[in-house]
């Protein structure tokens, strides 16, 4: 086991008979430092402290930070593999299971062929395990049917910086240097409750004389401090933007040297929002004149300042064009590869970063290659000591996969640290899907909703139990390191993909006695990729407090600040966005007349497979309730905690009102964190974006009903 002890000036955070591991937090992209206490006699995970000399969270924790190290010992973890038998789990051994699995993976692919198997993979595990799924499908399977839940998170903001900036990282700029900006524009991110431990910086810029804009629906606690709360309609992102850019423009805020050296399609620019005066965006998104023209004057007026947005304006059918014309907002400003500026996505999962560079996307390969690309193709393959005419073709989005399972495409499917069960939209349409496979495995360390449909469930360890890298919002790469040994027959998902592929007479191809090594080949896998991870090593991780990509070489510092010099398109500009608005997949009607949308609240984390199984999270937010303006109470006949029918052209749910004048009046939002008739998402829209593919999980039309009482 390794074992990495603190420093000695904070010996003392730990009590006699314990000794203290430094690691990060399991939970969301900002990846908090701290150190675990581990009993030395039991090896048992006691407690935790926050880590102070940590650069990016400085000391600071969330409430699930706090409370993530009570989900390694807990009672209801999955300790042996459970091979389902007329409907009931009963308990197996490892080679029983794996029995199992040889047998019906190897019977669907005869009867159908290798693309009749998927694997639906998650981006809340380290990059080994990440890259290792990618391989797994397409080298021990040898599918094309491989996607994983970050396309139900960071899709479109890849999607939108692709298409401006050439490359996909969620922040051009280290986190630190956001304490010296002088404006934050923050669109569809409610950072306060989902993000807690960055509001530091913004806080500290403030007390510097920073200003602050949020473009939401609701008045959360980050809209609340605001200089200027955006208060748009769902689904209007788009105008918004382009509002934004017109008045820009027509106000003379454009750094002009910087757009002529650095960008392209200025002049299309110019042509595409001169319609969208304040007038029409105003029209369009709800907004005030007024508010409109400060947050120009503002944003335009900041000589250093940063655009960052979250699921709010990435999670709808126009995400990536929402991503792209916010991100042109910075470029015509000059403001990516400054100091203290730039642009930033708030990463909703832990490694959703580097989750989504090493090849568990439908189209992708490791280092952010293509697999339309021949070459990427025929390097990567001889990394992984395959025929490249045997690289399976690009497959279909997450979603999308449960629409080849209702085809009869699919017959088999491997889910591995995720529950598409209450994380996907329209979930009557994903059950069934779960429903009519042949066989289903999932591999997680706790019975999830998704787990209830599996035909085996294997059991697998916590972020405490195994060695790994994570790769933070800042495009940071650090080091998850083990706390203690598996519990159980428990086995880390490396293992367990290993053991698969062995049972697939593809064993010669994962060979690994440790994660580490699993890097190196990561490592060599992505060299030349745009996302190059070859000058990054576990030593240098360790040394350099984490090391940011690219990194092409062992010499080379890391690349903290993106684009100081070139962006990522062959020509070395960036392309300005000049898309129109359109509107959402699904607007309001007579029958459905108000607008739907959903998020996260502090306590609890994605489908709440971990969080709502702690006693303190959820005595805080034991629940999902239907938030609303009191305004839209009073014409429905509502008080504080009704029971009220949520009805959407999909389904229906029945859950308690929350009342409170920090929302529109014409719009009702829903936490997404809880399962079965709790689940939100049974009611959420499956519209995808065109490039993305993201689910619009932000908007949708609406029906609400007073439950008799």
């Amino acid at each position: 086991m390794s074992q990495y002890f603190v420093k000695e000036g904070i010996k003392n955070l730990h009590k006699p008979g314990e000794r203290l591991v430094t690691t990060h937090c399991c939970y969301c992209g900002m990846q908090c430092g701290m150190h675990i206490r581990v009993n030395e006699k039991t090896g048992k995970v006691v407690g935790v402290e926050p880590r102070y000399d940590w650069p990016v969270t400085n000391g600071k924790m969330c409430p699930k930070g706090v409370t993530a190290y009570q989900t390694v010992e807990h009672d209801d973890r999955i300790l042996t593999p459970l091979i389902k038998k007329n409907g009931k789990f009963i308990k197996a051994s490892w080679e029983e299971a794996l029995d199992v699995i040889e047998e019906n993976f190897k019977k669907i692919q005869h009867e159908s062929g290798n693309d009749a198997l998927s694997v639906f993979g998650g981006v809340s595990m380290t990059n080994e395990k990440c890259y290792l799924v990618g391989k797994y499908a397409r080298v021990a399977l040898r599918t094309r049917f491989i996607d994983y839940n970050g396309r139900f998170c960071m899709s479109s903001a890849a999607g939108g910086f692709q298409r401006t900036l050439g490359i996909d990282r969620g922040s051009t700029l280290p986190w630190p240097e956001l304490e010296h900006t002088d404006c934050f524009f923050i669109a569809g991110s409610n950072t306060a409750e989902c993000h807690p431990t960055s509001i530091q910086w913004l806080w500290k810029a403030k007390d510097k004389g920073a200003k602050l804009i949020v473009a939401d629906p609701r008045e959360t606690a980050t809209a609340r401090v605001a200089d200027v709360h955006l208060d748009l309609k769902p689904g209007t992102d788009s105008a918004l933007a382009n509002g934004m850019l017109h008045i820009l423009i027509k106000e003379g805020y454009v750094d002009e040297e910087y757009v002529t050296k650095r960008c392209n399609n200025f002049e299309d620019l110019k042509k595409n929002v001169e319609k969208f005066t304040p007038e029409l965006t105003s029209k369009i998104t709800g907004v005030a004149i007024n508010k409109l023209i400060k947050a120009a004057h503002i944003y335009g007026m900041s000589p250093r300042s940063v655009v960052m947005f979250a699921r709010g304006v990435e999670q709808q059918s126009k995400g990536v064009d929402n991503v792209a014309l916010y991100t042109t907002m910075a470029l015509i400003r000059g403001q990516i590869g400054k100091f203290a500026s730039g642009v930033a996505t708030f990463t909703g999962q832990g490694n959703g970063q580097g989750g989504r560079e090493h090849g568990q996307k439908a189209d992708l390969l490791p280092g952010y290659r293509k697999l339309t690309d021949r070459k990427a193709v025929e390097y990567v393959s001889s990394v992984w000591g395959i025929d490249p005419n045997e690289m399976p073709k690009p497959g279909v989005s997450a979603y999308e996969m449960f629409d080849e399972i209702e085809k009869g495409n699919i017959r088999g499917m491997h889910v591995i640290c995720s529950n598409p069960a209450v994380s996907a939209p329209n979930l009557e349409h994903i059950w069934n899907g779960l429903r009519k496979l042949d066989f289903l495995v999932v591999s997680d360390f706790f019975l999830s909703e998704t787990a209830q449909f599996a035909d085996v469930v294997l059991p697998t360890t916590t972020w405490a139990e195994d060695e790994g890298t994570t790769t933070n919002l800042e495009g940071r790469v650090i080091h998850i390191r083990k706390v203690r040994d598996p519990l159980g027959q428990s086995k880390p998902d490396w293992e367990i993909l290993s053991l698969i592929a062995k049972r697939m007479g593809r064993g010669q191809f994962f060979l690994y006695n440790n994660p580490k090594e699993i890097f190196e080949e990561l490592r060599i896998a992505s060299k030349g990729g745009k996302a190059d991870y070859y000058g990054i090593t576990w030593d240098r991780i360790d040394k350099e407090d984490g090391v940011f990509w690219p990194c092409p070489s062992e010499d080379h510092p890391g690349t903290p600040t993106m684009f100081r010099e070139r962006f990522g398109h062959p020509d070395g500009k960036a392309n300005l966005a000049c898309v129109d608005w359109q509107e959402p997949g699904e607007t309001p009607t007579e029958e459905f007349p108000l607008f739907l949308t959903t998020g996260r609240v502090v306590f609890h984390y994605l489908s709440g497979n971990q969080t709502r199984r702690v006693s303190f999270l959820m005595e805080q937010c034991p629940e999902p309730f239907a938030e609303m303006h009191p305004a839209l109470a009073c014409q429905y006949q509502l008080q504080d905690g009704d029971m009220v029918r949520l009805s959407t052209p999909r389904s229906e749910m029945i859950v308690k009102t929350m009342i409170t004048k920090a929302i529109r009046k014409d719009t009702v939002f829903v936490p997404y964190h809880w399962g079965e008739e709790l689940a939100v998402n049974q009611l959420t829209s499956d519209h995808l974006d065109p490039y993305s593919r993201m689910p619009e999980f932000k908007v949708c039309s609406l029906k609400m009903e007073k439950m008799n009482d």
